[in-house]
């Protein structure tokens, strides 16, 4: 319980310094916007398959590369 805990919090640290940092940046690239959709594709197919905390975590990973590389590539084929 205690560990599960320490996650959490380390989640959320990370969670409120990016959108700390979010509030300073430009307009977010094509690359980022698909990392972030990716991701959460991603985090939400890993939970669905594996259950565990593991599983959603390779599941985010997975996701949020090829959300950036599908992204990226949609955007340099229109011409952004």
């Amino acid at each position: 319980m205690k560990r599960v805990c320490v996650s959490c919090l380390i989640v959320v640290l990370l969670a409120y310094a990016m959108l700390l940092n979010a509030g300073c940046s430009t307009y977010p690239t094509a690359a980022e916007v698909g990392a972030a959709r990716g991701a959460a594709v991603g985090a939400i197919a890993g939970q669905a398959i594996g259950r565990d905390t593991k599983s959603t975590l390779i599941g985010v990973g997975v996701g949020a590369v090829g959300g950036a590389m599908l992204n990226e590539g949609r955007a340099r084929s229109r011409g952004y």
